[in-house]
């Protein structure tokens, strides 16, 4: 018997209308996937499966019978979590202080002993050895997104609802992912997996709904559908040549780094990146990738000697990174990229505003800088004035490259380039950056998902625990051979 449905679920937010008649059923033991680009209505969806958003019109059906929630509490007190894609964390709190937050152990007196050996147990689970008693604001991204799926799993659910849980993971932990889903499926659990990586979604999904436009346009079984008639049906047209072509790197250095160490994180990096060349970086959770990036454009305190176009630069600020033509674009584009309750023409100025009026600020520039964003890095938003926060994911990420890229920078390093975002628009930044590698600028891309660090770069480096295990180009470009420097596995590559 279905455990949640919508019944022909309509929603409207004032006068546009943004679910047209959903129908969409969850069964036990079943892990249904609910896909489509960012805008296609997959938020609205969970949101209001999980008690957030009532519909505009049709109903939503538990065990059968309607039912209406008036607030998430509410829907988990009848068990359905919702694993939110932004961190629903309190960042001063332990791990084990957030796993129990609402629902903490002890009547009279908090038990911190036994939520800790709780939450040590939720963690082993998940083969991951973060400390229960860490706070969140010391853990990495992937980190977090770990203690949030420990979270759920606390709550015992009947319904799992799973927004983009494995965005920030890497294989090792996708792999410990996978391993819970398929332990909740055998106990019975109706779960609801939403993810833009389609090859996961036929790896996990019983069934497949596809949403475009707020609408159902596919329903399949699993194996009725392929990874390329998954984004076909997303998009509604075929997408060929999903890479662009690579092209053909120079032979001088834009940037020259030797002996680059960031303490506790990253020990003697060296490495050349050439001009118009795309260079990968890819490695575990833990290996130092976002720490070498970070220390490069002075985020953190590091030694070493870099030199940019043959110059030796002093790089200990963000500002001493612009002066050196080296951009950063963030791998956590909401907590550390982007003022969410700020405008988009804030947003996108906020780091160059000495260009826009020394005393006073020349809104007409920056609307004129907007204007230029939007058209040139397709940034789509219903009103000029709407807060950053009001993006799709996809739009978001191309209003922080157009703010990293305002500045006119040389060198720009891009960690997880495509996080979250939908199979339309990673085309999108995948054809932006390949534009950016012709006109002669330098990338460095970090990315946690192996084919589109294979299917960017021109060269691959590989870091592990803090160090460089080895380089791989060409025909040795693959999967096996990055895996096995990243994991250590002795042997030559193939």
């Amino acid at each position: 018997m279905t455990v949640l449905a919508l019944d022909n679920v309509s929603k409207r937010f004032g006068p546009i209308e943004v679910l047209h008649g959903v129908d969409l059923a969850l069964e036990p033991g079943e892990v249904h996937a609910l896909i489509g680009e960012n805008g296609a209505g997959k938020s609205t969806i969970m949101k209001i499966l999980g008690g957030f958003l009532d519909p505009t019109a049709g109903q939503v059906l538990l065990d059968g019978q309607p039912v209406h929630f008036a607030s998430g509490p509410q829907a988990e007190a009848q068990g359905i979590v919702v694993i939110h894609q932004e961190f629903n964390l309190a960042p001063d709190l332990s791990v084990a202080a957030n796993v129990f937050l609402g629902r903490e152990a002890g009547a009279w007196r908090l038990d911190h002993a036994a939520m800790r050996d709780a939450t040590a147990a939720l963690l082993k689970r998940l083969d991951t050895s973060i400390d229960p008693d860490a706070r969140i604001r010391d853990l990495s991204v992937p980190d977090r997104q770990m203690v949030e799926i420990a979270k759920a799993l606390s709550r015992q659910a009947r319904v799992l609802i799973m927004d983009e849980p494995s965005a920030v993971l890497t294989h090792r932990e996708v792999g410990a992912l996978y391993a819970q889903i398929d332990r909740l499926r055998a106990e019975g659990v109706a779960i609801l997996y939403c993810s833009h990586r389609l090859d996961e979604v036929a790896h996990l999904a019983d069934r497949i709904t596809v949403l475009r436009d707020g609408r159902v346009v596919r329903q399949a079984l699993r194996g009725e559908l392929t990874e390329d008639g998954m984004a076909t049906a997303m998009v509604g047209r075929e997408l060929q040549d999903f890479y662009p072509p690579k092209g053909q790197p120079g032979d001088a250095p834009a940037l020259e780094v030797r002996g680059l160490t960031v303490p506790g994180r990253v020990r003697d990096v060296s490495l050349t990146l050439r001009r118009g060349e795309v260079l990968g970086i890819a490695g575990l959770v833990g290996s130092g990738r976002t720490e070498l990036a970070e220390g490069l454009v002075g985020l953190r305190p590091a030694t070493g000697e870099i030199r940019v176009e043959g110059r030796p630069v002093a790089i200990r600020s963000l500002r001493d990174a612009f002066a050196a033509g080296l951009a950063y674009l963030t791998e956590d584009r909401k907590e550390a990229g982007l003022l969410l309750d700020k405008g988009l023409r804030e947003n996108l100025t906020l780091a160059t505003l000495e260009r826009f009026g020394a005393w006073r600020l020349d809104t007409a520039a920056e609307d004129a800088a907007l204007d230029r964003a939007t058209r040139e890095f397709d940034i789509r938003a219903p009103r000029r004035d709407m807060l950053a926060g009001k993006l799709s994911g996809g739009n978001q990420q191309k209003l922080l490259l157009a703010k990293v890229m305002l500045p006119d920078p040389r060198i720009i390093i891009i960690d997880e380039p495509t996080r979250g975002i939908d199979v339309g628009t990673k085309r999108q930044i995948y054809a932006f950056i390949r534009k950016l590698a012709a006109e002669g600028r330098s990338l460095i891309v970090i990315s946690s998902e192996m084919t589109e660090v294979i299917g960017l770069s021109d060269r691959v480096l590989v870091m592990r625990e803090g160090r460089l295990a080895g380089e791989v180009a060409g025909q040795a470009m693959t999967e096996d051979n990055i895996v096995r420097l990243a994991m250590g596995v002795t042997g030559d590559v193939a």
